[in-house]
């Protein structure tokens, strides 16, 4: 936790942005939840919201803001001897409130009488338990309390919504300092993983050794490990295949702290410890679109805007390569033809959650009013659209993939027919995929690199590193 007065001033702030809304403001912490039965329960972990306005990292907890009075109330019930069996001494429900500024408890079972009959403003909650609970007292269904995952919550108060976002988009210097102090975990976690390439190594050896740094000096993965020679499949959790020479192996995994605050990088290394002519090409280009995505980072300036600018690097790189025809790379990036070898966005936001914020609703969170999500592969993957401001951090993530079933589909259905070189491609098919990821800081003049260090990036560097490894 901060200290107490940092929770107490960002509830300030809420009410302030509040002002003039009847009724109550509900936040709900997670509870414990069961892996196989309830004593054997997955493992903890706080939901963001709360953590954000509370800052108490213990299960079974609510609060109640009343925007008319005032109030500020937190729920709970202190253990009884038989937890305390289990558990040992604990804080009692009142020293937990004294630690985040409140002075008023009561116990769970006055929640619900305490909500009865008030105008309730609640945000989107992500856990079953948290849904059938907010559900119940607010006389809605449970599915009508969780974000969809891009538009959001209807239900949920969209002032609150706003002014959370608002606040939680732009990161203090305490939850700055605390994002570096995770990214220099992570750079220690990914030197251990480059290190730990070797031919015949079984991946998930990398992968233990990747946690067991974390779990040492944090709370863990900021999101399950993505180590793979498969760098076409984003999300390849499967770590049982032995490194294998000539392969490109994509390593994007990031670190939580206890406090939970998170990094996120990606690199992409060849297994043989160097490039091939043809790995080191596209390599090039997507180091390349990550040093152009930082160089264009500053205030005011649309993060949309930045991935489009990737886009045409990307297209004209691979015209260079002869995998995408002669023509003008404008229109070819206006046709969303990028979309094939960049499926994903450019970058997300990041902060107590790796993709934070993005349990209320990627297009609240990522888009300004004005902004519209687009229905392109690749533009409609970005997460974050949004004129950048100081105090935003980002993920600065571009990626060049060489998919065969979607190439397959767009040559059977004749998407840019007359742009991308097909034939051509299937020399690909075996190749992979690249993706180069730092986590970034907009400043009040332009940006810099999270953590004291970088991880090697340069087609140069990594080779150097992987040599001197």
């Amino acid at each position: 936790m901060f200290k107490k007065e940092t929770y107490m001033a960002r509830r300030a702030s809420l009410m302030q942005k509040m002002r003039g809304e009847k009724g109550i403001m509900l936040f709900l912490g997670n509870v414990d939840s069961p892996a196989q039965y309830r004593d054997n329960a997955y493992k903890w972990r706080q939901d963001g919201t709360w953590l954000y306005y509370f800052g108490i990292d213990e299960p079974g907890l609510a609060a109640t803001i009343d925007l008319e009075s005032g109030e500020q109330v937190l729920y709970g019930n202190d253990l009884d001897l038989d937890d305390i069996i289990w558990t040992g001494p604990m804080p009692t429900v009142n020293e937990l409130a004294q630690s985040t500024g409140i002075s008023k408890t009561a116990p769970l079972c006055a929640l619900e009488p305490a909500v009865k009959g008030r105008q309730v403003h609640f945000l989107p909650v992500s856990r079953d338990y948290n849904a059938h609970l907010l559900a119940r007292l607010t006389g809605l269904e449970p599915a009508d309390v969780i974000s969809d995952g891009k538009k959001g919550c209807a239900h949920a108060s969209a002032k609150m919504l706003a002014a959370t976002i608002g606040m939680r988009l732009i990161k203090s210097q305490e939850e700055i300092d605390l994002i570096e102090k995770a990214c220099d975990l992570g750079y220690e976690m990914h030197s251990v993983a480059r290190k730990g390439i070797k031919i015949g190594k079984a991946e998930q050896l990398i992968v233990g050794e990747m946690e067991g740094i974390v779990l040492g000096k944090g709370w863990g993965m900021s999101f399950p490990t993505i180590l793979t020679q498969h760098g076409e499949i984003f999300h390849c959790h499967s770590h049982e295949l032995p490194i294998e020479p000539g392969k490109l192996m994509v390593i994007d995994a990031g670190a939580e702290l206890n406090e939970h605050y998170c990094s996120d990088f990606t690199r992409t290394y060849p297994t043989s410890g160097k490039f091939s002519p043809k790995q080191r090409d596209i390599y090039q280009t997507v180091y390349d679109c990550n040093a152009l995505a930082f160089s264009l980072i500053k205030p005011g300036i649309a993060y949309r805007d930045i991935h489009l600018a990737v886009n045409r690097l990307i297209i004209e790189r691979l015209q260079n390569l002869g995998l995408i025809l002669p023509g003008n790379p404008d229109d070819m990036v206006a046709e969303g033809l990028c979309g094939l070898f960049l499926p994903h966005g450019l970058g997300h936001n990041m902060g107590i959650e790796c993709h934070d914020m993005e349990d209320y609703g990627e297009n609240l969170v990522g888009y300004d009013p004005d902004q519209q999500r687009s229905g392109q592969l690749g533009l409609g993957g970005l997460r974050m659209a949004r004129r950048l401001k100081p105090g935003n951090v980002i993920t600065d993530e571009p990626g060049i993939y060489f998919i065969p079933a979607l190439i397959e589909q767009w040559k059977a259905d004749g998407i840019g027919k007359n742009a991308i070189n097909y034939p051509k491609l299937t020399e690909y098919y075996d190749f992979g995929g690249i993706r180069i990821e730092d986590d970034v800081l907009v400043t009040a003049d332009g940006a810099r690199l999270l953590g004291s260090r970088r991880l090697p990036a340069s087609p140069d560097e990594v080779e150097t590193a992987m040599a001197s490894d």
